[in-house]
């Protein structure tokens, strides 16, 4: 393995970043059923949502977009947006009418956190789009880096290590045409567990770290 120095007489050791096949031996990821989402419509389901968020105050985000395969050609996405509570999960369809009010309420809001993966371009998306500026977000792949491993774990990577579960990432679903009216239950499935296990690293990362603490403290 690489090693990073750190002085002339302490070294750190990087972890390899797990592999594929290792990944594919652990049990499945323990997400959320169809029953547990809910595609958002109207403005009772979007007042509802709205207020559980806001209690929660911690939610799990993420986008999809309808992929690109023409040289030159540039997304209009995001087409969906997908927030997760600890057991359940709202699926936003950005179609001719957005509910640019909901989004911004909680996407823009301060006391809201919204954590995720590779968050970068979602910020850039959703501010070309819709004017949105994204407010107190944690993209994971920071954080993470305490773990201690050579390269950034994307989501796959990070369920596995911190959960020892393994979360299906199908090509064919992730460039899947997110755009189109009627999502399919897979495209739903996909979407929603996506951002269920961006929170659900970050909880395990965060009872992770209060553990330390505790067990410093108490030598």
């Amino acid at each position: 393995m690489d090693k990073l120095k750190t002085t002339p007489h302490a070294r750190v050791t990087r972890k390899s970043h797990p592999m594929k096949d290792e990944i594919a031996l652990l049990p499945a990821f323990q997400g959320l059923v169809l029953e547990e989402i809910e595609l958002l419509e109207t403005e009772v389901q979007y007042a509802r949502a709205l207020e559980a968020i806001k209690g929660a105050g911690l939610v799990g985000f993420d986008t999809e977009s309808k992929p690109s395969f023409q040289r030159g050609d540039v997304s209009d996405g995001p087409h969906v947006v997908q927030l997760a509570l600890h057991d359940r999960a709202y699926i936003i369809q950005i179609g001719t009418n957005p509910p640019i009010g909901f989004l911004q309420d909680i996407l823009g809001s301060a006391s809201i956190t919204k954590v995720g993966f590779g968050l970068k371009s979602d910020r850039a998306h959703l501010h070309r789009k819709f004017g949105i500026k994204l407010v107190n977000v944690i993209d994971l792949t920071g954080p993470l880096r305490v773990l201690g491993y050579k390269q950034a774990l994307g989501v796959k990577a990070a369920v596995a290590v911190l959960l020892g579960q393994n979360l299906p990432k199908s090509k064919s679903m992730s460039t899947s045409n997110w755009a189109r009216n009627d999502l399919e239950p897979s495209q739903l499935l996909y979407a929603a567990n996506d951002a269920f296990a961006a929170l659900r690293v970050y909880q395990t990362l965060q009872l992770r770290t209060e553990q330390g603490v505790q067990a410093k403290a108490e030598h």
